[in-house]
């Protein structure tokens, strides 16, 4: 089996030059966790996460500790956001680089790659590399685990 097979093929993407305004509207509209990044010609360039924004938020300390346990809310720092400078500014600065699998990639290795590199979603890409697609965890585990239900 693979990957195009149980990707989602309506991927939302952004360009370069698009605000961390725009994207946050985007993640909110669409409850997606993973924008990939692409040039005029589609080719994935890279990719911002809904934790990359959302780090925006988080107070500084939050670095500095490896426990969180003992604060039980961050008060009135939920209901801030960022200053509109920041949320003017492009996506660019804050994207990461992307990790892409074409079409044809096997669901095993597509799944040990997400797990090797922590991706909880990953872009498919064409043979010529062009976004086609989008595949989280849970699309490939679920494909996995349906052909082995076929057996029955």
């Amino acid at each position: 089996m693979i990957i195009k097979t149980c990707m989602k093929q309506h991927v939302v993407f952004v360009k370069e030059d698009t605000t961390i305004y725009d994207a946050a509207k985007i993640f909110a509209r669409k409850h997606i966790g993973l924008l990939p990044v692409v040039d005029d010609e589609k080719h994935p360039v890279g990719v911002i996460g809904m934790r990359d924004l959302l780090s925006l938020e988080l107070p500084d300390f939050v670095n500095f500790v490896s426990d969180v346990d003992f604060v039980h809310d961050f008060g009135a720092v939920e209901e801030t956001r960022p200053p509109a400078k920041t949320l003017n500014k492009s996506v660019k600065p804050m994207m990461k680089p992307v990790i892409t699998v074409q079409e044809d990639c096997g669901l095993l290795r597509a799944y040990a790659l997400m797990l090797q590199q922590n991706l909880h979603d990953i872009p498919v890409v064409s043979n010529d590399g062009v976004l086609i697609g989008i595949a989280s965890r849970v699309d490939v585990g679920v494909a996995i685990l349906s052909a082995w239900l076929k057996e029955d």
